[in-house]
């Protein structure tokens, strides 16, 4: 099974989240960091990439978590 990689339009689509919160929860200094966020795949020199499995278990995460 080949695994798709979702770009950042896409993954703040599924998340909801915006530009400066999806980078906010991956910078360590930020006070919204996120330790569980999917970190994004390098796909070139200036582009990066999330797996989307990795994307939906953290949204599957965030519900389970919220319903409890």
């Amino acid at each position: 099974m080949t695994e798709t990689i979702l770009r950042r339009p896409k993954v703040k689509g599924r998340t909801g989240l915006s530009d400066t919160l999806l980078y906010d929860k991956l910078n360590p200094k930020s006070p919204y960091h996120d330790s569980t966020f999917p970190k994004p795949v390098r796909l070139g020199k200036r582009a990066v990439g999330w797996r989307e499995s990795e994307i939906n278990a953290w949204i599957e995460a965030r519900e389970s978590a919220s319903s409890t």
